[in-house]
């Protein structure tokens, strides 16, 4: 069968309309009401509506399901500021470990640095909780098997944020265009996700005393605390991974989902990055991330890479910060570039071009 996203969305509504149509009025007024029964937490909400990240909007839009109870933040302010959305009555904690205990929520939002997904996820499962987490889930591969098997163990429900699947109508079309042939054969994928500042060192100082940074810190090496540190914690090893699990997890997620449909992933990958001051050319990675090595106060993360990813169908996917060929007048920052020996598409957030979509009939496009 030739994979058809509109068929698929058709179906999920044909389905959504025969289990609807069993219902009478009272009784999806009584499945509203179970639903707002579910107990549901916040931890990491961020401030400012979501200055230090998104925390605080995932929890708001999961607040409209469910009967919100408690918020977890390291930081007083977040905490004071999204319990103002609740008329103040939500119970407040520092320490999530505290809130699973005395609070027993059925479900958890996750919206903290990233560098401390796992660590509560793991632990808001084996509390009994369904957990919806922020992307990115993991900032390891181990990290991921963990997180599968705590799953399989508990039986409760997990769900991972990423809003280009959820979402990306123009993603879903470009793939289904891929592997319906549009292209051709012989796709390979070149992607653009901007790339890193490499500033530092930067000056320690005095953490907020609103702000419990030894908690911040979490399962990572000790630090002092700096403003960047914290704002900007996707520029550090220590809490994220750069541009690669930022705009990464989206872009190539898209583009192995649209290469290697069923396949657990590339084979081969080789790549070079170009680091900032604060890193030497000779610098032991292993050593730094076994906790053996340290870095000065900067941001140490690749301000520049040039990935390439083979997979066994001999597609490769290629991963840059600002994708260029000269001779061929290609140039773009961001965005996903698929080229098979029919043509080539490419496909962003705000368009879909290429032509292939220039060529496409109406009965194409309703089979897509």
């Amino acid at each position: 069968m030739q994979p058809s996203r509109r068929g698929f969305l058709k179906t999920s509504a044909l389905a959504g309309a025969v289990a609807g149509s069993t219902m009478t009025a009272s009784s999806k007024l009584i499945a509203a009401e179970e639903t707002k029964k579910l107990r549901l937490a916040a931890i990491g909400v961020g401030g400012s509506r979501g200055r230090y990240n998104r925390g605080g909007s995932i929890a708001r839009g999961a607040a409209k399901f469910a009967t919100m109870v408690a918020v977890c933040d390291v930081d007083d302010l977040h905490t004071e500021e999204f319990n103002q959305d609740f008329d103040g009555k939500l119970n407040k904690y520092r320490d999530y470990r505290e809130m699973l205990e005395k609070e027993k929520p059925d479900v958890v939002t996750i919206g903290t640095p990233d560098h401390w997904h796992v660590p509560i996820a793991i632990a808001c499962l084996q509390s009994g909780a369904d957990v919806y987490c922020e992307k990115p889930l993991t900032l390891t591969i181990d990290e991921g098997k963990q997180i599968r098997k705590v799953v399989e163990e508990t039986g409760r429900v997990f769900q991972v944020g990423t809003q280009q699947r959820s979402s990306g109508d123009l993603f879903q079309k470009a793939i289904a265009m891929v592997q319906s042939g549009h292209v051709g054969d012989n796709v390979n994928a070149y992607i653009a996700i901007g790339g890193a500042p490499g500033d530092g060192p930067f000056e320690t100082e005095e953490a907020p005393d609103d702000l419990d940074w030894n908690m911040w810190v979490g399962p990572a090496s000790e630090a002092d605390y700096c403003e960047e540190r914290r704002k900007f914690f996707r520029w550090y090893f220590e809490y994220s991974g750069g541009k690669m699990t930022d705009w990464g997890a989206h872009h190539i997620d898209i583009a192995q989902w649209a290469l290697a449909p069923g396949e657990n992933g590339p084979t081969k990958i080789k790549g070079t990055g170009e680091f900032p001051k604060t890193v030497p050319a000779d610098f032991n990675w292993n050593s730094f991330f076994n906790g053996e090595a340290s870095l000065p106060n900067g941001y140490n993360t690749a301000m520049k890479f040039n990935i390439e990813l083979t997979f066994d169908s001999g597609s490769k996917m290629v991963v840059t910060d600002h994708y260029k060929r000269e001779d061929e007048n290609i140039d773009f920052p961001n965005g996903i570039l698929f080229e098979g020996d029919k043509g080539r598409i490419f496909v962003n957030r705000g368009k879909l071009t290429g032509a292939p979509v220039d060529q496409l009939t109406d009965e194409d496009n309703a089979k897509l």
